[in-house]
């Protein structure tokens, strides 16, 4: 269980974080993909949250469920026991055929075994922004191993970094967005974010210097390219985001 009391760390991030498990070679946010993103030698990954009609936490990028399922329709329609009966691993390659949508504490046990650490992004539905934070937020605090570097929450929905911030407020949290926002110090003192999460394309190298002068930890995604992830590893980015765990972790070596 992780202590929730009101000092705020920064997260223990490695350089390279595998973008939900290992996207490239297995179904993202599936089991699967976050042991083989341990294989492939990460020390962190990253997964998606959002909450099923009943309110069960489970990894999910999409708000529909064609594109990483054999099922259709709305995540947020459909219960746990319909959703886990659905195929999530297929559609990647037959290998994975009869992969299965995990909950989030199926995660957490999975990933506390491999000694993985997370970065948790909050993804919710539309309309279900603090519902969704609490379940995680709460899950989090009951089932995370101690001992473990607490896990990283980001969310694109300031709700849910709100809702992070007051429940658990001594876990380090990840203010995420596409662009640079104009206002970005003020945001993150306003949620307590350690850490920036930017989208490398859209991110100038001017913005980047502007981050790291501020002497915040910036973290970048979905950086793809191992020469790339190695320049900007150069420049002072504090972490990567990577679909290609074991192409980049052996540019870095």
């Amino acid at each position: 269980m992780i202590d929730a009391s009101p000092a705020r760390t920064m997260p223990q991030l490695p350089r390279v974080i595998g973008h939900r498990g290992a996207a490239a070679v297995a179904p993202e946010n599936t089991l699967a993909s976050l042991r083989r993103a341990k294989e492939l030698g990460a020390a962190w990954v990253e997964f998606d949250v959002k909450l099923t009609r009943d309110g069960a936490a489970v990894l999910m990028h999409d708000e529909r469920l064609g594109r990483t399922t054999d099922g259709r329709g709305e995540v947020a329609r459909i219960a746990l026991a319909e959703l886990q009966k659905l195929d999530a691993g297929a559609w990647f390659d037959p290998s994975f055929a009869g992969e299965r949508v995990p909950t989030l504490a199926d995660a957490l046990a999975l990933c506390g075994a491999l000694g993985l650490g997370i970065n948790v992004e909050i993804k919710p539905c539309p309309g279900r922004e603090a519902e969704t934070a609490r379940v995680a937020v709460e899950t989090l605090l009951e089932l995370w191993p101690e001992g473990r570097p607490a896990p990283l929450i980001s969310s694109f929905a300031p709700v849910c970094l709100a809702v992070a911030r007051d429940l658990a407020p001594a876990m380090p949290r990840g203010y995420l967005a596409g662009r640079l926002p104009a206002r970005w110090q003020e945001q993150l003192e306003t949620y307590g974010c350690s850490t920036l999460h930017l989208n490398d394309r859209r991110t100038s190298e001017r913005q980047r210097a502007a981050v790291l002068a501020a002497g915040v930890p910036l973290v970048l995604y979905t950086v793809n390219d191992p020469r790339r992830a190695r320049e900007l590893l150069e420049t002072g980015v504090a972490a990567l985001f990577t679909d290609r765990v074991g192409e980049v972790l052996a540019a870095l070596d």
